[in-house]
C-alpha cells in the first residue's frame, strides 16, 4: 500500500501540467483553477495522501473551525463561470471585467489633436479596423508606449488605480 502510494505520488512529478489538469479532476472532482505545474502537483499529492491515509484528526478540524471563525470575510462576489466550469481547453472560463463597458460602448478619447474612438466588442476592442485583445494593447498602438488602457481611456482615475 504504502509502494503504491509512493509511487503514484512520484507519477506526479513527470505528469505534464495538462495531464495534472486532468488528474486534478478526477480527484477533487472539479476543474483547477490553477494552470501551475508546481501548485497541481503539490495540491494532488497532499489530496491523494489524505484520501489514502486518512484526513485530519477531529483535534485538528476543531481548530482549523476556531481560526477560520476569526478569518476575515470576503466582501466581494466570486467571478462567475460558465455552468460546466471550464472551458473545452479544461481551464476556467471567467467572467468579463466589470470596469470594460457593455459591447457596443464606442470609447472616445482626444490624443494629440487626434479623436480616438474604439468600440467595445465582445471578445476584444476595434480601432481603426483592428482587433485588440485589450484597452492597453489599444493605447499602446495609439501611443507607441506602454499606458494601463483603463487609465488612457478615463475608465479609473490615479486616486483608484
Amino acid at each position: 500500500m504504502v509502494q503504491c502510494l509512493n509511487i503514484e505520488l512520484a507519477s506526479l512529478q513527470q505528469m505534464s501540467p495538462a495531464q495534472l489538469r486532468d488528474k486534478y479532476l478526477e480527484v477533487f472532482g472539479e476543474a483547477s483553477r490553477s494552470g501551475n505545474k508546481e501548485f497541481l502537483a503539490k495540491r494532488l499529492a497532499w489530496r491523494i495522501q489524505s484520501l489514502a491515509e486518512g484526513g485530519l484528526s477531529e483535534r485538528a478540524k476543531r481548530r482549523a473551525d476556531e481560526l477560520a471563525r476569526d478569518a476575515d470575510i470576503r466582501m466581494t462576489i466570486p467571478r462567475t463561470r460558465s455552468p460546466e466550469g471550464s472551458s473545452p481547453s479544461g481551464m476556467p472560463v471567467i467572467a468579463p471585467d466589470r470596469r470594460v463597458p457593455i459591447p457596443g460602448t464606442v470609447l472616445t478619447r482626444q490624443y494629440r489633436g487626434q479623436l480616438i474612438q474604439v468600440r467595445v466588442l465582445a471578445e476584444g476592442f476595434d480601432y481603426d479596423g483592428t482587433l485588440y485583445q485589450s484597452l492597453s494593447a489599444v493605447a499602446k498602438a495609439v501611443t507607441g508606449t506602454q499606458w494601463n488602457g483603463f487609465l488612457f481611456f478615463g475608465l479609473k482615475t490615479g486616486k483608484n488605480a
